[in-house]
């Protein structure tokens, strides 16, 4: 390692400043954050750039936006703090017997179809760990994630640079379905036309979500125009409820609706096109090691998604007939 790297001198106010900087956006907000003054941050800033010879910030009137050597240097100062923090957490259940607390990110279309099993059978191995769950929109998990706040995230893979630090193991595919109650009048219908579905409440995830844009695809597919008015939401409770009492129809993950389904509560219509299925897997922090209580509960996750794809194998969707996927994980950084 050059010699200049060892004798860098940084430090953990630097680091964390850095990372203030850039989560609140601004040199104000990240003082706020951090119970010190503007001058002090910018003058913590400054000498880490100048440790690293790089500027890490572009200034403005609006804030402070990373350069590209700010991004390239993010995942390495978030491991590094995270690392220092998890060691610290270590020792202090190793000296004064602290419970253990896994933090795990899921998506909310998931956490009811993959969950209680995986809990129970973490329960049953560590009976004296505890397990933070946290659902949220795609985005908002990992970027909870790359801040340490989160172990690791049950989530859709996303854009290769939120994506920058981060490893991804697939576990199933989730395909997209749209519902509408037994005996809705388009439930014989064998495929609904654009002025069929426009008389209806439609229920879609909201903009800006992963999940959405295939939502989207299939109501171009229908025929319905970009403009058509639209219920946006990712309140599971608001959609089941639109759809069973409001004739609404349910553009939402399958994961959510297929215990409706089997026992025949909602149905699903013909969608006119397949290729709507998004890849869900294990996302975590390539530079951070799981706790053990951890690595069991990612376990049991692996062998639910594996009795997931065997599960869906065979069985179509709407119109489309789901490919399960292989059994065996594949890692993806």
């Amino acid at each position: 390692m050059d010699e200049p790297l060892l004798n860098s001198r940084i430090r953990l106010r630097h680091l964390q400043c850095f990372l203030a900087v850039t989560h609140q956006g601004g040199l104000q907000r990240a003082a706020e954050k951090l119970s010190i003054t503007q001058p002090a941050v910018s003058k913590t800033i400054g000498e880490l750039e100048s440790i690293l010879g790089h500027r890490l910030f572009e200034r403005s009137r609006k804030g402070a936006a990373l350069t590209n050597e700010g991004r390239l240097f993010l995942p390495y100062a978030n491991a590094s703090l995270s690392s220092l923090h998890e060691g610290m957490s270590t020792l202090l259940r190793e000296g004064r017997s602290a419970p253990v607390v896994v933090k795990l990110g899921i998506l909310p279309t998931l956490s009811a179809a993959l969950l209680p099993q995986v809990l129970t059978q973490v329960h049953h191995a560590w009976p004296s760990a505890s397990v933070r769950v946290t659902t949220a929109a795609n985005a908002d998990l990992l970027e909870r994630l790359r801040s340490a706040e989160l172990d690791f995230v049950i989530g859709r893979l996303a854009e290769p640079e939120a994506m920058s630090g981060m490893s991804f193991e697939h576990l199933f595919h989730e395909p997209l379905t749209a519902v509408i109650r037994s005996g809705h009048p388009l439930h014989n219908v064998a495929q609904a036309c654009s002025s069929q579905l426009a008389q209806f409440l439609l229920v879609v995830p909201p903009a800006g979500t992963l999940i959405r844009q295939s939502a989207d695809s299939v109501m171009a597919a229908f025929g319905l125009p970009p403009d058509v008015a639209l219920i946006e939401t990712l309140s599971m409770t608001l959609g089941r409820a639109l759809v069973i009492h409001n004739d609404a129809v349910w553009f939402v993950p399958y994961s959510v609706v297929e215990e409706d389904i089997a026992h025949g509560v909602i149905s699903p219509l013909q969608l006119p096109f397949a290729g709507t299925d998004e890849p869900i897997g294990l996302i975590w922090n390539s530079a951070i090691a799981p706790l053990s209580a951890a690595a069991t509960l990612i376990e049991e996750i692996r062998n639910t998604g594996r009795q997931r794809n065997r599960a869906r194998a065979g069985l179509r969707y709407g119109s489309i007939p789901y490919h399960a996927s292989p059994s065996s994980p594949q890692a993806r950084t």
